[in-house]
């Protein structure tokens, strides 16, 4: 189904044509898992704890957590998910975004200092992107990945969601259960 024929004047038609885009942005990539899974699995997943883990039916919400790795690993703008989508879905998937050019340790960096000033909806998303981050690192880690680099990933996940908390008890439990899996 073309993503010009998803109707987007409602919440299910949002929601359908966010997860329309992604897959088609998301098509060739791939999980670092051994198993190379389809990358699209990931946002399907994050969609998947905010509504039934969380609860969360906010329509921003859902559709953020399907395009939210859309500018950072595709070669999507900002200005064509504001086309698609309008400014409030493209300003929050641009507030979850990690910004590219910058070097591994200081995207991490930013992102723990950025979490706490985050809008809602935005720390909904990270927590749910934790969440899976850790469940999918836990069951199938990113392969050559070392048992030292998947310690601190687990760290790091945890000073993010350090600086989010409040937004969302349910979701903050289920971080803190997987987050006890750290090798």
């Amino acid at each position: 189904m073309a993503i010009e024929s998803i109707p987007n004047d409602d919440a299910t038609g949002l929601i359908l044509r966010a997860v329309a885009f992604a897959a088609h942005k998301h098509r060739d990539q791939r999980r670092k898992d051994k198993q190379a899974s389809p990358y699209i699995n990931h946002p399907i997943s994050l969609a998947k704890v905010l509504w039934e883990e969380g609860g969360v039916r906010d329509p921003a919400v859902i559709a953020t957590a399907l395009l939210h790795d859309t500018l950072e690993d595709t070669e999507t703008s900002w200005q064509e998910l504001r086309g698609e989508f309008g400014d409030e879905i493209a300003d929050l998937v641009a507030e979850v975004s990690d910004v590219k050019w910058l070097k591994s340790d200081a995207r991490k960096r930013l992102q723990v200092s950025r979490a706490a000033h985050s809008t809602d909806r935005a720390k909904l998303v990270k927590l749910a992107d934790k969440i899976c981050n850790l469940r999918d690192m836990a069951a199938h880690p990113p392969h050559g990945w070392s048992l030292e680099r998947r310690r601190k990933y687990f760290d790091w996940a945890s000073e993010v969601i350090d600086q989010l908390r409040g937004v969302h008890p349910e979701l903050e439990r289920r971080f803190d259960e997987v987050s006890v899996l750290r090798p």
